[in-house]
């Protein structure tokens, strides 16, 4: 006859013997996952970065970062960064690095939303029309949907030419504009050429429009043809 005392031990032994079996299996599971990288750290660290890349800009700034897919071994010490030429708004890509106790790197996908004000036309310009205040108007919206050169000051525009036809309502780019001029075509014009050791000025007269920055030709009183960089005050350098 069958003793129930010795069965329900055997039964009792099985059972915690299957327990202590996935126990085991289990141990190293838990283990694997106390040394994985949480990845909200990592967005959190994206996000404080890209926040404090915006924090001089004028506007509402929004930002989302995508959390990393791959598991990443647990990191004591996060860097976030960016790639030299990455964009600071709009859609972008921001890299974070653990630099202990294991090095690693990730790029995770972002968008910095700025909400702000930017300069528009109020007419259409024409091609090298010269700006006035009245020709520029500000508009809301998101500044990192817009082109990475949108002007954001109106005032900072006065006097610039339109480089060529901008239509009415356009977004204001430095790329669309050139500097106001500083040396008028038939003007007088005070030639500064500069060398080793000298400083040397005479007179001129410029034989084109240029603004600041730009390369100008100018005649001598002396009848020769020089060519130098346009500067305020109808001013041409020459180094030699």
């Amino acid at each position: 006859m069958r003793n129930p005392r010795a069965s329900d031990t055997a039964a009792h032994f099985r059972t915690g013997a299957q327990r202590w079996a996935a126990a085991c299996l289990l141990l190293p599971l838990l283990a694997h996952g106390a040394g994985l990288q949480d990845p909200a750290a990592v967005q959190v660290q994206a996000a404080r970065f890209l926040a404090s890349q915006t924090a001089g800009l004028p506007g509402k700034v929004a930002v989302q970062v995508t959390a990393p897919r791959a598991a990443l071994p647990a990191c004591a010490a996060l860097d976030a960064f960016q790639t030299p030429g990455a964009r600071g708004i709009g859609k972008t890509t921001v890299g974070v690095r653990c630099l202990a106790p294991q090095r690693w790197t990730v790029y995770l996908a972002a968008q910095v939303s700025v909400t702000g004000q930017y300069v528009v036309t109020r007419a259409p310009l024409r091609a090298q029309q010269v700006i006035g205040a009245d020709d520029l108007a500000m508009r809301e919206g998101d500044l990192g949907s817009l082109p990475a050169d949108v002007a954001t000051d109106a005032n900072a525009l006065i006097g610039f030419r339109a480089i060529s036809g901008i239509a009415a309502g356009a977004p204001l780019r430095a790329g669309l504009l050139r500097p106001p001029l500083v040396v008028q075509q038939g003007q007088p014009t005070r030639l500064v050429m500069t060398g080793p050791g000298f400083t040397v000025q005479s007179e001129g007269q410029a034989m084109a429009n240029a603004s600041r920055g730009e390369r100008v030709r100018v005649k001598t009183r002396s009848g020769q043809i020089v060519s130098g960089i346009a500067h305020d005050g109808q001013q041409v350098m020459i180094a030699f």
